[in-house]
């Protein structure tokens, strides 16, 4: 189980990755796992403002369905449009690759309120 020590966590299972004012958002190689066979993802709330803990999409598995929580509060700026095509980057590359949105976020003090990788290992116990 992979959790990179460079990105932030939230208790849904989300990572966020700060750029300067943008923050990448993807699910964690957990969650994914948890998932099994991503088939779609579909995220319509570009260039909404979503504020923290809100649902801004949702990710499909062959056996389920769950919604996807934005982590920090601000404007959806992009989709990774590589899922459209290949959703299955989610499961082989969920730091990578199968990133979900680019997010210009409001307030940085909202970091302080994710986990780190250590935190988040704990929480999974992995």
């Amino acid at each position: 189980m992979t959790v990179p020590e460079n990105l932030k966590y939230s208790k849904e299972h989300e990572w966020v990755k700060i750029e300067g004012d943008i923050a990448f958002v993807g699910i964690t190689d957990f969650a994914q796992s948890e998932l099994g066979d991503i088939v779609f993802v579909e995220i319509d709330t570009i260039g909404d403002s979503v504020a923290a803990d809100e649902v801004f999409g949702t990710i499909e598995a062959v056996k389920t369905v769950s919604d996807l929580f934005m982590p920090v509060s601000g404007e959806i700026l992009e989709l990774n449009e590589k899922l459209e095509d290949e959703p299955e980057l989610v499961n082989s590359d969920p730091y990578g690759d199968g990133w979900l949105v680019k997010v210009k976020y409001s307030d940085a003090g909202e970091l302080d309120n994710l986990m780190d990788a250590a935190a988040y290992k704990a929480m999974i116990n992995a």
